[in-house]
């Protein structure tokens, strides 16, 4: 009996110590803090190496480089060790008995470790993992489904089967962090519905603003930015959390943010702010091209004078080692700088020469963009451009890219139409959208143009390829059976060709698909009918009924936009005082969902519109809110600092004159005597015509002043005074202007109470002279720019006399007497 029991409890000792080496090699292996310490082990131990140890040694060797600075990694040695590749031999043997987390885990390992994804363990784990799919954990899931999408298999049949697995089990998702990875990965394959259910889930499980989320964020805003959607109730959270995270805030993050945002049109000058701040105290710490071509595109366009022209002169001596990527992005940059440093730009077009042969078509096209943009003179250069585009032009089998190149081919210096491109465009036209229709469309203008003017024989092929692309245009229009879709075409369609051939014929197809509209298009079309500058009753009828019965659907800032439509086009909705007072309200509440800038441009949508709200007055009209403003106005691009600016002084005068109980000073007189007196113009000849037949009918050139600053600063076009008689009365001579050749402009102290008491029963006229701009598109219409003026100058005592240029134009005033 002790002989038997000897005999079975030696193998079984034996077993034991087996498991007790095996646990002891694991912590081996775990402790181990350098990667020739783990080739080390598998070296010694590879016969005793299970697909336990095999997995773990694999995911050591990444977390021991995760450790190191990006710059210090070492991937190309651990990779070609002789160790490695043992490890991967025994991983890939050894697979079927992992289990599926560590499966998972060792995939991604040697993939962060730069292994081929057409490596044979790559392709074994995938296949592995694809078996096992349906029970594979959450955390699992999300990170097979990141390595997938690292591998660029975001389209495949697989990555299908994980949106369904997600589409299943979303309601159980409990950690942003699976669900952020998960949702970049599966963004290719969702419909819009699955889209929107993510969002929703994402919006709840993104915590409050904390530093902990700022991947998360980060994720969240490339999933949007991957399914183009700019969702603003995430994005402002996600920007909450990146202004929390200060410390996560490096250059490389900053250049990731920056990127995402401009993709998806949205901005913040909050952020832009903070990283304006991050980025100049550390300007000095980015030497190397890489990093100072990031520093460059972020700071560039909102840097002040003194790190601009550091910018500038570093850009110039650092060009010879920029990679062709870089001088993209530097062009980029100094076409939204406005930049004409032509030190800086002919350093760039000489690096250019030896970097064009690299470059695929669509940066071909975005490079000659940006040099027609900064002015670039160099034949050469347009010449090389010019037969690189050609050759892309006779092997391009997509559609847009061939409508792409031909109108870019139109921007190059004396560039015509040549057989090869109306070829080229007639075999595309019935795969175009109407977005690359309008390209061919605009090129094929510019080209029949240029003939006419340079006596050419080729504008007889423009106009047969003109009329093509209406009739596709057209035929394309009468398909349309999708809102969405056809809006989603016409988000960039503009220009000549559209505003001449085929707008009325959008606007009409909109109104038969008029049932579609809902609270979730309503923005976009809004923002196609400003566009076109057309006033079509229906359409904004239906606009505003789908706003005032879904206001607390639309997001403040969406509901801004659709308010603007309103307030250019100058129209009244039926329930109108509803339809504003419901917008009003909803704007008011969420106040703080508003930048600063943001707020002055609503405010003046609104007054243009003739509404006052307290609430966002008395925020606008504020010290500390004005100090802010200046502050952001900062790092604004110089088109919308102009506009923000323009807006708050339009804004200011419409609350002294329309609003006196709120009691807002007038603090506008050096910035409207800056920009009318810097910007002084001619007098039109149009207006000198004008102004001589005045003198004439009134009784002498004295009896009526031209180009008139107004109290407040309105401009009007002419200006006399009638007694209670009618009688002109004249002005006195130090009053008057010198000529009407010369242009009118009056000193910059006038003031309401400065002027002139006039006699009882006299009276001030002033008389307008409307172009186009002043009125809807065919139409009588005033826009609402041109009517607050006409409100504004009667409450300052004109009697205003509007002359229409379709009026004063008609045969009915063809004649001087008419006139």
């Amino acid at each position: 009996m002790l002989c038997l029991r000897k005999v079975c409890l030696f193998p079984l000792r034996r077993y034991q110590a087996r498991t007790l080496s095996s646990d002891l090699l694991l912590s081996q292996i775990n402790n181990c803090t350098h990667e020739d310490e783990v080739f080390s082990l598998v070296g010694r131990n590879k016969a005793r190496l299970s697909e336990k140890h095999v997995g773990i040694a694999l995911n050591v060797l990444w977390q021991l480089q995760k450790k190191r600075p990006l710059l210090l990694r070492t991937s190309d040695y651990v990779r070609n060790h002789s160790q490695f590749l043992a490890l991967c031999i025994l991983a890939e043997n050894k697979v079927q008995h992992m289990e599926d987390e560590v499966i998972v885990d060792t995939l991604y390992s040697i993939q962060r470790l730069n292994v081929e994804d057409h490596d044979s363990l790559a392709e074994v784990l995938v296949t592995e993992a694809w078996k096992r799919l349906e029970r594979l954990s959450l955390p699992a899931l999300s990170k097979f489904a990141l390595c997938l999408y690292k591998q660029r298999r975001q389209f495949s049949p697989l990555i299908g089967k994980i949106a369904h697995i997600v589409d299943m089990k979303l309601d159980s998702i409990e950690d942003i962090r699976i669900l952020s990875v998960l949702m970049i990965s599966i963004s290719d394959v969702i419909s819009q519905s699955f889209r929107d259910r993510l969002l929703q889930k994402a919006e709840h499980l993104l915590g409050e603003e904390d530093e902990v989320y700022f991947n998360y964020a980060k994720r969240v805003t490339q999933f949007l930015q991957n399914v183009k959607l700019t969702y603003y109730p995430l994005l402002e959270k996600c920007n909450k959390i990146f202004l929390k995270s200060a410390s996560q805030l490096d250059l490389h993050n900053i250049s990731i943010i920056f990127g995402l945002y401009e993709q998806l049109g949205f901005d913040s000058a909050e952020f832009r702010l903070v990283a304006k701040q991050l980025l100049s105290e550390s300007i000095d710490d980015y030497h190397d091209p890489e990093t100072f071509a990031k520093l460059f595109f972020i700071l560039g366009p909102m840097a002040g004078s003194k790190v601009r022209e550091r910018l500038l002169v570093t850009a110039a001596h650092m060009a010879e080692e920029f990679s062709s990527h870089q001088v993209l992005a530097i062009l980029k940059t100094m076409q939204k700088m406005r930049c004409r440093n032509s030190h800086l730009l002919k350093k760039m077009v000489s690096v250019l020469h030896k970097h064009l042969d690299s470059y695929h078509v669509l940066q071909l096209i975005k490079l000659t963009q940006y040099l027609m943009l900064l002015r670039c003179h160099d034949p050469e250069l347009f010449a090389k451009l010019k037969m690189l585009l050609f050759g892309f032009l006779k092997s391009s089998v997509i559609s847009a890219d061939t409508a792409a190149i031909i109108r870019v081919l139109a921007l190059l210096p004396s560039s015509q139409v040549e057989e090869i491109i109306v070829n080229k465009a007639t075999a595309i036209l019935p795969q175009c959208s109407l977005y690359h229709l309008n390209y061919i469309a605009t090129a094929l203008v510019k080209w029949n143009h240029y003939d006419q003017l340079h006596w050419q024989n080729t504008s007889e092929l423009c106009v047969k390829l003109l009329q093509k692309i209406n009739d596709c245009g057209f035929q394309r229009l009468h398909k349309a059976g999708n809102v969405n879709l056809l809006l989603e075409e016409l988000t960039h369609v503009n220009g000549e060709w559209f505003q001449e051939v085929i707008r009325e014929e959008t606007v009409a197809t909109c109104q038969r698909l008029i049932d579609q509209i809902t609270w979730k298009n309503v923005l976009q079309l809004s923002f196609f009918l400003i566009k076109t500058n057309h006033r079509c009753p229906s359409l904004l009828d239906r606009i505003a009924s789908v706003t005032v019965e879904n206001t607390d659907k639309i997001h403040p800032f969406e509901m801004y936009s659709i308010l603007c439509l309103f307030s250019i086009l100058n129209y009244d909705p039926p329930g109108n005082e509803e339809f504003f007072d419901s917008c009003i309200q909803h704007l008011t509440s969420n106040l703080s969902c508003f930048e600063t800038h943001h707020l002055v441009l609503l405010g003046h949508v609104l007054a243009v519109a003739g509404y006052f709200p307290p609430a966002l007055i008395k925020t606008i009209f504020n010290v500390s809110f004005l100090s802010k403003l200046d502050a952001q106005l900062e790092v604004l691009s110089d088109t919308l600092k102009q506009r923000v600016r323009s807006r708050l002084m339009k804004l200011n005068r419409a609350v002294c004159l329309e609003c006196p109980e709120f009691h807002i000073p007038w603090f506008h007189e050096h910035y409207c005597h800056h920009s009318f007196y810097t910007g002084r113009s001619r007098i039109n000849p149009l207006r000198q015509h004008v102004h001589k037949m005045l003198a004439e009918i009134l009784g002498g050139s004295h009896y009526t002043r031209v180009s008139v600053l107004t109290p407040y600063y309105y401009e009007i076009d002419f200006e006399c005074i009638l007694d209670k008689n009618k009688k002109p009365l004249s002005y006195m001579p130090q009053n008057m202007l010198l000529s009407a050749l010369e242009g009118i402009h009056w000193r910059r102290d006038i003031k309401v109470e400065g002027r002139k008491a006039l006699p009882p029963g006299a009276q001030r006229i002033a008389l307008e002279l409307l172009d186009s701009k002043a009125f809807i598109k065919d139409s009588h219409h005033l826009k609402g720019e041109a009517a607050v003026k006409k409100r504004h100058l009667e409450m300052l005592g004109y009697r205003v006399i509007q002359i229409p240029h379709f009026e004063w134009n008609s045969m009915v005033l063809s004649t001087k007497e008419q006139r």
